[in-house]
């Protein structure tokens, strides 16, 4: 079986949703509760043995420094791109890093350590069965756990994707030719999880990773941040 070598984390983003609260800091470092939700998966990673960790910046990018500093093994590439493409740019710039790697969000909170953990068996994304409608992608399996379709605008009676994938080196391989290929085709509006779900589907064998409902929480706006965390609750107002 693989295992992860390395994890790259997306933290290029404008975080406009979450304004004003990231008009002067970043969406991943943004405090939950006491904790930086960037900090919260890096933590994870390295308790899983994973210390090799990318974090692709880009808007505000000087205030991730100091992970370098406190987390050894954390290195940083800055996204010059971010605000003309989506994050396929984020992946075109670190690319030369795919391996077996796993692929993660920053603005999200992982506190279940099995959801990072580096022992897998195929190319995939983490999913959580949904029963009803949702309006977040949704990935469809077949009775072995591979992945069939993906409606990127919402439905029910499948798996919730969330932005954490693990890959295999040869799936690394033909991700970053593919990644690269669609940078220089200047596919500004895509997202980089586009190039293996939609546009190359026949090149990948994507599985689900099977996780709970509450191990992974994303949070992408300011609403949803209040209701995790009070002290939020007079900003923007």
């Amino acid at each position: 079986m693989p295992k992860v070598e390395n994890a790259i984390i997306m933290a290029a983003g404008l975080g406009t949703r979450m304004r004003p609260l990231t008009n002067k800091i970043p969406k991943p470092l943004v405090k939950v509760n006491g904790r930086r939700m960037i900090e919260t998966i890096i933590q994870g990673l390295n308790k899983n043995g994973i210390t090799d960790i990318t974090v692709v910046t880009g808007y505000l990018a000087d205030k991730f420094d100091f992970l370098c500093d406190k987390y050894a093994g954390v290195s940083i590439i800055n996204n010059p791109y971010y605000q003309e493409y989506n994050n396929l740019s984020s992946l075109y710039v670190a690319r030369h890093k795919l391996k077996n790697t796993i692929i993660l969000d920053g603005d999200q909170l992982i506190d279940n350590l099995q959801v990072l953990n580096p022992v897998f068996d195929k190319s995939g994304y983490a999913g959580t069965w949904v029963n009803q409608w949702t309006d977040e992608w949704i990935m469809h399996a077949d009775d072995n756990g591979n992945v069939v379709s993906c409606d990127r605008d919402g439905g029910e009676k499948g798996y919730r994707l969330y932005s954490v994938s693990k890959w295999t080196a040869s799936d690394s391989t033909k991700l970053a030719d593919l990644v690269e290929d669609e940078f220089k085709a200047q596919n500004r509006d895509i997202y980089w999880d586009d190039v293996a779900m939609f546009k190359y589907p026949n090149q990948f064998n994507l599985t689900v990773h099977t996780v709970g409902p509450n191990d992974i929480i994303e949070i992408d706006s300011l609403d949803e941040l209040k209701a995790l965390d009070s002290s939020y609750k007079t900003v923007g107002e």
